[in-house]
């Protein structure tokens, strides 16, 4: 496949969802082919290239993953211990779940927790004050009952990195990952990300306009406590880097068989478009036969997209600054390189006809720490929304991303648990709705995260 073929469609995909710049990466065998479209800033154009930092968001987790691994290879952290051991200040609104909660819990997403503490901008954001407010943080379930995706649980991983090596989370990822593996434009804090060349991210507003997002990715001023679970800023070229470190050329850092134990499925996933099951951190996902390893970031203004598919020596990286654009550019190009590439085509999903008394059954408003989500019914279609919820947006003195608006949801299943998003910048998503032992709907699940019923509608 040639490199221009690959340009001419990253081009035409990025004018089609309006981003502004974008960086593609592919990784075939030896071969490194780079695509880019598109400027670093509207305001103070560069052209975007395989050199230009974006935002990672949680892509950083599986950095974070892969240093307790190395850890764990040395015999300095056990996975199977409990967090305590680590971090044995650690206290929860569950005094047994925070006895219970293993490392490996906090790694595939089954501690429990739910999706972050809220930074109120005040007092300790270190990762030391995050442990002392995990009181605060709402249980969702029993450790290893059931997996949802939780920032916080990777930047608990993050503090126990700190604990073992004695070192601030940063310095010990440099030192255990990124300057072994040769990752020099991979880093932490505005700092560094300042004196390198790297895209600005950027929203787009009710009446479609685009302006800048702020903060630029995670970095707000003082806060520490989301480097480990979405803290990066990296390259495509740095990224097909990290791709060739994951498919086992290891650089003497981590063996071989440590890297495939990330592979192997942990936990089974149910009617998620993040995969069908959890590696070590890894989303697996079954492409007509294929495996492939694959994680995802969504910042303010910037998605990222890795996959990584070792049987055949591939991987694709997606950066794009738009929101929430963004999202739908790279999955189009995640699809696009699995076909020309690999020959792998994904079957567009069908839901099936929209039922009264289905809608009836969902309809309502759910919710997580930060976020609110709504199912509404119009008596033809069921609408799916989220944002953030208003007193958390008004409470923070900080810009943040707008959330997604109203889209069309349809039902894959006939009894109405699992659902697909069939519109707008969420299109693709897939969840499915938890009921209780009487068969009323009590949550819904988005993006790998539990949303707990508050309120049913009329």
């Amino acid at each position: 496949m040639s490199q221009q073929k690959l340009s001419d469609f990253v081009e035409a995909q990025a004018k089609e969802f309006g981003v502004p710049g974008v960086a593609v990466g592919v990784l075939l065998g030896d071969q490194e082919i780079y695509a880019s479209h598109g400027v670093t800033s509207l305001a103070n154009p560069l052209p975007v290239d395989e050199k230009t930092l974006f935002h990672l968001a949680s892509v950083s987790k599986t950095f974070t993953a892969t240093a307790l691994m190395r850890l764990a290879a040395e015999g300095k952290v056990d996975l199977d211990a409990p967090v305590r051991r680590y971090v044995p200040e650690m206290k929860l609104a569950d005094e047994q779940a925070a006895a219970q909660i293993t490392v490996l819990n906090l790694l595939n997403h089954t501690a429990g927790l739910d999706w972050n503490l809220v930074d109120d901008g005040k007092g300790d954001r270190s990762l030391a004050g995050l442990v002392a407010k995990l009181p605060e943080l709402p249980l969702i379930a029993p450790p290893g009952a059931r997996a949802s995706y939780s920032q916080a649980g990777y930047n608990l991983a993050g503090r126990v990195i700190e604990k073992v090596t004695g070192l601030p989370f940063e310095h010990a990822m440099a030192s255990l990952i990124l300057e072994p593996v040769g990752l020099s434009d991979t880093v932490y804090g505005l700092a560094e990300v300042m004196v390198r060349k790297f895209a600005v991210g950027y929203n787009r507003g009710e009446n479609g306009e685009l302006h800048p997002a702020r903060p630029w990715g995670a970095f707000k001023e003082g806060a520490r406590a989301d480097n480990p679970g979405g803290g990066l800023a990296s390259s495509v070229s740095d990224l097909l880097r990290w791709a060739r470190f994951q498919l086992g050329y290891g650089d003497g850092v981590l063996p071989a068989p440590v890297l495939q134990r990330m592979r192997e499925q942990t936990v089974k996933l149910r009617a998620s478009s993040l995969g069908d099951g959890l590696g070590i951190c890894w989303f697996l996902h079954d492409l007509d036969g294929i495996l492939g390893i694959r994680h995802g970031g969504s910042g303010n203004g910037q998605f990222a997209e890795l996959l990584i598919a070792p049987e055949r020596n591939f991987a694709v990286v997606c950066l794009a600054n738009a929101g929430p654009d963004g999202y739908p550019f790279n999955q189009s190009v995640v699809q696009w390189t699995l076909e020309h590439y690999l020959g792998v085509v994904e079957q567009e999903a069908k839901p099936v006809p929209y039922g009264e008394e289905l809608a009836r059954q969902v309809v309502g408003r759910y919710e997580i720490d930060a976020m609110s989500l709504d199912i509404a019914a119009d008596g033809t279609r069921l609408t799916l929304a989220v944002d953030i919820k208003p007193e958390i947006r008004e409470a923070s003195d900080e810009e943040m991303p707008p959330g997604y608006p109203a889209a069309a949801i349809g039902f894959l299943t006939r009894d109405g648990d699992e659902y697909i998003v069939t519109e707008g910048g969420l299109k693709g998503q897939r969840g499915y709705f938890s009921r209780d032992d009487n068969g009323a709907v009590i949550g819904v699940d988005l993006a790998g995260r539990l949303f707990n019923r508050v309120a049913q509608s009329p």
